[in-house]
């Protein structure tokens, strides 16, 4: 009998190690690959939303606690590195979640949303490496949960997750990784810049599901996309709207000029 996709999808939400998340993510996504997964129609319906395993470090914080680092010193390049990392490590939860929660849906969006938490581990997995060759790791510098209570948000309505994770919350990358990596550049991390170069250029595949998947909710509902996209801006996301936005990432990710008129003015009256 072939294992459920759902449950091996909930054993990665699980997993508390950053090791045990990394290890069950590339099996399930491999094992899901070659139709060792089956997308189990009659499977339980999904648990409440909770925390996901997460190791005992990093604290997690207010965003107002953290320390603002600059790059010039090792200490606040390793801060910067491992604030990313922790944004990756939080992404594979997402694609799992999403993959978990929403039942009864196209095989694609499965597919789609295995293939993210796999991109996310190997990015987890090269940040982390580059953070142990600065001399620490994973959990040395405190953190925010800010993404996973978007998760929490968003769980009762697939389409305000499709919305409002990949589109604003991982789309924030697209906008400031490009700054990142000529400041790095700069300062002669070609290591580091290099890695956010790979990132920044699978994120945008990622944000680009997030609107694929925002329209076929829309259209299954007979919702105009665009307006809906500002109302869900409104009622969830002002405090995390900052420009400026990378238009020309965005764009190739699905964004419509509507709806990048709708950030610029909730971001500029936030």
């Amino acid at each position: 009998m072939t294992a459920s996709l759902f449950t091996a999808a909930r054993a990665c939400l699980d997993a508390a190690s950053p090791d045990d998340k990394v290890t069950a993510t590339f099996a399930a996504a491999e094992a899901f690959a070659r139709g060792g997964l089956a997308i189990d129609g009659d499977a339980p319906g999904p648990g409440p939303i909770a925390m996901p395993g997460r190791p005992s470090r990093p604290r997690l914080v207010h965003p107002r606690e953290l320390p603002r680092r600059g790059f010039g010193t090792d200490e606040g390049r390793a801060a910067f590195i491992h604030a990313i990392a922790h944004i990756e490590f939080n992404a594979i939860d997402l694609g799992w979640d999403a993959v978990y929660r929403f039942r009864g849906l196209p095989a694609e969006f499965y597919a789609d949303w295995v293939s993210v938490a796999s991109d996310e581990a190997r990015h987890f997995t090269l940040l982390r490496e580059r953070l142990r060759a600065l001399g620490h790791d994973y959990g040395d510098f405190d953190a925010h949960n800010g993404l996973w209570e978007m998760a929490e948000k968003t769980a009762h309505d697939g389409l305000a997750r499709m919305a409002l994770v990949p589109r604003v919350l991982e789309a924030r990358g697209l906008d400031v990784t490009p700054g990142m990596i000529v400041k790095l550049r700069a300062l002669g991390d070609e290591e580091t810049a290099a890695i956010l170069e790979v990132i920044l250029r699978e994120e945008v595949a990622h944000v680009a599901a997030g609107s694929r998947w925002f329209r076929w909710y829309c259209g299954r509902a007979g919702i105009e996309p665009e307006p809906k996209f500002r109302e869900l801006l409104a009622q969830y996301a002002r405090a995390v709207l900052h420009g400026p936005f990378n238009v020309e990432a965005r764009a190739a990710a699905g964004f419509g000029e509507d709806e990048l008129a709708a950030l610029r003015q909730l971001s500029a009256g936030s």
